[in-house]
């Protein structure tokens, strides 16, 4: 009997012996990747032929362009960017809390806290954003709040050109009118 018990005991504890965190188990398959490049205090000046196009401000940036699929740039700590016309003139702002960078696809990606102002004053806030540089259109499929001098609408997914000037909300959850007085 004492060995029967020595046994299912010595079994048992070598089962629970064996046993690994799921946690430690994916950290083993999941390479670690170093950034490439980072900075703090980042501010880079977009131009083409020698005319502003964008200023882009991020408290940190973090580049990845080697062991990994696709080449990506990190904006973890948010970031702004101003968006200027061909005769330099203020058209957009955008502001998020956190962004990600496809440069090969030429994608940007911006979430929480997203809050997007064109050059009339219209205010957009959403909590994910994606700009396609190629097509130069905004679109999203989350909650959006627009603000305009009149109206504030809401809905569930909109597409825009770059600057916000011509946009439409795909699912309008609601439109509330403004009277000056409401100001």
């Amino acid at each position: 009997m004492r060995i029967l018990k020595f046994i299912v005991f010595s079994s048992l504890l070598f089962l629970f012996a064996c046993q690994n965190k799921r946690s430690d188990i994916m950290a083993l398959s999941v390479p670690k990747v170093s950034p490439t490049q980072q900075g703090k205090g980042i501010t880079m000046i977009y131009s083409d032929s020698a005319r502003l196009k964008m200023v882009m401000k991020a408290p940190q940036m973090l580049t990845y362009d080697k062991n990994v699929k696709e080449p990506f740039t990190l904006l973890p700590s948010g970031l702004t960017m101003d968006f200027y016309t061909n005769e330099e003139k203020l058209e957009a702002t955008l502001s998020a809390n956190y962004g990600i960078h496809y440069p090969q696809r030429k994608r940007m990606e911006v979430k929480y806290n997203v809050v997007v102002v064109n050059k009339n004053g219209e205010t957009l806030n959403t909590e994910h954003l994606i700009w396609d540089e190629v097509t130069k259109k905004i679109h999203s499929d989350a909650f959006v709040k627009i603000t305009t001098a009149k109206e504030i609408i809401m809905g569930n997914g909109f597409e825009s050109n770059e600057d916000l000037t011509q946009y439409q909300i795909k699912d309008v959850t609601g439109t509330i009118q403004l009277d000056n007085k409401d100001l």
